[in-house]
């Protein structure tokens, strides 16, 4: 018998909610972490006192309420809707894209009217597209959903800075559909539930676990690199659940998969409030940021005088040694992946999740999901 049921490698979402669900059920977890806090990217921090968000906004947002009853149950969330703002030049839209934002930019007052000009700027599009029916690139295939004006000051700046390629080089399937609202709602997410939880995500996370660190059926070490261990640590636990880029794990010997970085600039300021949203999304391509997000506006009621914090997004290409945030799911890497998911399920006693492990953008109610699902499995399917 070994000293661990489960060595689990990362202490993000997907992680933690696999190690409470394993505790429940009496096993013994080690969890190990390269950073020097657990939480993974939903990680906060309280700056001026001031809840932070440390690696970019996120705002919890389900339909699932099986996952909101169960993360609920960690922490008090509280009613923050989402309803960012896109600056272009001197311009303000707001996003999604719906009545308000089409006002913004055509004067338009009913559904009928800002679909009427919707049309007559795709079909003006389609007029000028080579093969309107298989566009060529990302470039075409957003202007034949939305028509120049949504493109240019909404679309092409913004999508441009986010991959670090123009829109002639992206993928026309980057950019599917569009989704327009004809009413005036800027509530992004329009889900059933939604929210921030009032003491922060970092406690959040230490709710999670406490339960099984009290019971000492939890043990986490952070500043712990499992490449650089592999061996000792993987002696030490029956089985393995593994966070970390699926590539990584088997040494990229297939070749490696692409990820976008992202690169923070955090400042705290002498002022009240900076810009009056949580989320500012800069859609010229010049501004080399993407977003500025003010982290007060995120705890509602908030009441920190004089001081506010504010975060510059920027995207980066993924580096050795940087931190990777998005898979790049095109053709070339999604061919990889499956590739190195024949290998992962050929791998005994370990189990693969998040966004890392199974390289797929989830949202982090789809992130809790998975983490049950596996759980039950190697709980109770495999066990």
């Amino acid at each position: 018998m070994k000293e661990y049921d489960y060595l689990i490698v990362g202490t993000g979402l997907f992680g933690c909610v696999f190690a409470e669900r394993a505790a429940k059920e009496g096993k013994k977890i080690l969890m190990v972490e390269k950073r020097d806090h657990i939480g993974g990217n939903i990680y906060t921090d309280v700056l001026a006192g001031i809840d932070v968000h440390v690696y970019g906004a996120h705002i919890f947002h389900t339909n699932n309420k099986e996952v909101w009853d169960y993360i609920t149950r960690f922490g008090e969330f509280n009613r923050y809707t989402n309803c960012p703002i896109a600056r272009y030049k001197d311009e303000l839209y707001n996003l999604p894209f719906n009545m308000n934002t089409f006002h913004a930019l055509w004067g338009v007052k009913t559904p009928d009217e800002a679909k009427a000009m919707i049309e007559k700027q795709t079909a003006e599009a389609r007029s000028t597209i080579p093969d309107p029916e298989n566009p060529a690139n990302l470039r075409e295939q957003a202007l034949l959903l939305a028509g120049k004006d949504i493109y240019e000051k909404l679309i092409e700046g913004y999508t441009e800075k986010q991959w670090g390629r123009r829109a002639t080089e992206l993928p026309p399937f980057i950019i599917k559909r569009l989704p327009f609202r004809f009413t005036y709602d800027n509530n992004y997410f329009n889900a059933k539930y939604q929210g921030i939880p009032v003491r922060g995500y970092s406690d959040l996370i230490q709710n999670i676990l406490k339960e099984g660190m009290n019971s000492g059926l939890i043990k986490i070490l952070v500043k712990t690199d499992f490449f650089k261990e592999r061996e000792e640590l993987t002696e030490k636990a029956e089985k393995i659940v593994y966070t970390g880029p699926l590539d990584e794990y088997f040494g990229k010997k297939l070749g490696a998969l692409e990820f976008r970085s992202l690169r923070f600039e955090t400042e705290v300021m002498d002022c009240d409030n900076f810009q009056g949203n949580a989320v500012v999304n800069y859609t010229e391509y010049e501004i080399p940021y993407t977003r500025i997000i003010e982290h007060k506006h995120f705890a509602l009621g908030t009441h920190v005088v004089g001081k506010t914090v504010v975060t510059k997004e920027y995207p980066a290409d993924w580096t050795p040694g940087a931190e990777p945030y998005y898979p790049v799911n095109d053709e070339r890497n999604n061919k990889l992946c499956e590739e190195y998911m024949k290998l992962a399920k050929a791998e005994r006693n370990v189990f693969f999740g998040g966004r890392l492990g199974l390289y797929k953008y989830f949202d982090m109610d789809q992130v809790i999901a998975e983490a049950l699902n596996t759980a039950d499995l190697a709980l109770h399917i495999m066990n």
